[in-house]
């Protein structure tokens, strides 16, 4: 937890707001969809559904395939610690759900489902979206299975396994997004980077998630930001957003959000 204080530190001396940025794309991104205050009847559904899962006492056996909790050790976890330590906070939700609505992104893949506040977010932002959603953990995977079920959360897919064996799968698709968030370790992020950037198209967001996690995190998102196919980036802490569009000078961009 030091490290990341001391990154967010670091992160408020140099992050700017929509006045520090000079990129028409990016400004639009930021005032329309980062600092949208309108109040849209779908975050009613995503405060009751996180409020859901912090009340659920249902004990589920975990199976981290990734770097794991920094706060919970035990492979036997509640629905509510999982929902209040690990699962994506309601301002996060909101964000995606923005983000789908502004981008209408159609195709979306997502590594690491875990209860689904995020996937429920992105299905609400745009209803007519395809949604791919990979857990690695089965009974994560049954338990958000079930309520996509129960609540009739139309074309979404969710796979169980492991990133490694089922992104070859998956390789010959083409994504709008794709969000990052199932494996916070540096070599397992920068190789699902390079086996997914084929599946990016001009206008295609990568979304990484925790990029203060470790040290490590931040050195892969470091790396990210250099790679010749990515145009423009924007850092917003908790999340570190990666575009490809060519019309686009290389610049990075460092957000409070």
């Amino acid at each position: 937890m030091f490290y990341q204080t001391q990154q967010y530190i670091k992160f408020l001396l140099k992050s700017t707001n929509q006045h520090g940025v000079h990129s028409p794309f990016v400004f639009n991104l930021v005032t329309k969809c980062f600092y949208n205050k309108s109040h849209y009847p779908e975050y009613q559904t995503i405060t009751n559904y996180r409020k859901a899962l912090l009340k659920n006492k249902t004990k589920i056996r975990i199976t981290d395939l990734g770097a794991g909790s920094q706060v919970m050790k035990h492979q036997e976890r509640s629905i509510s610690q999982i929902a209040k330590h690990a699962g994506t906070s309601a301002k996060r939700a909101k964000l995606l759900y923005r983000l789908a609505s502004y981008f209408k992104f159609k195709n979306i893949l997502e590594l690491g489902t875990s209860l689904g506040i995020a996937t429920q977010a992105l299905h609400l932002g745009n209803p007519n979206g395809n949604i791919t959603t990979i857990e690695g953990c089965p009974n994560m995977s049954e338990f958000t299975k079930h309520y996509f079920k129960t609540q009739q959360l139309k074309h979404i897919n969710s796979i169980t396994g492991n990133f490694n064996d089922e992104i070859t799968k998956l390789t010959t698709s083409t994504y709008d997004l794709i969000f990052f968030d199932g494996n916070h370790q540096k070599e397992a992020t920068l190789l699902y980077f390079e086996s997914l950037l084929k599946t990016a198209h001009n206008d295609s967001v990568f979304i990484f998630d925790d990029i203060y996690w470790s040290k490590g995190m931040t050195e892969a998102w470091e790396t990210i930001k250099q790679h010749p196919k990515v145009t423009v980036t924007v850092d917003t802490f908790s999340w570190g957003l990666v575009f490809f569009r060519k019309e686009q000078a290389k610049e990075h961009f460092i957000i409070r959000v």
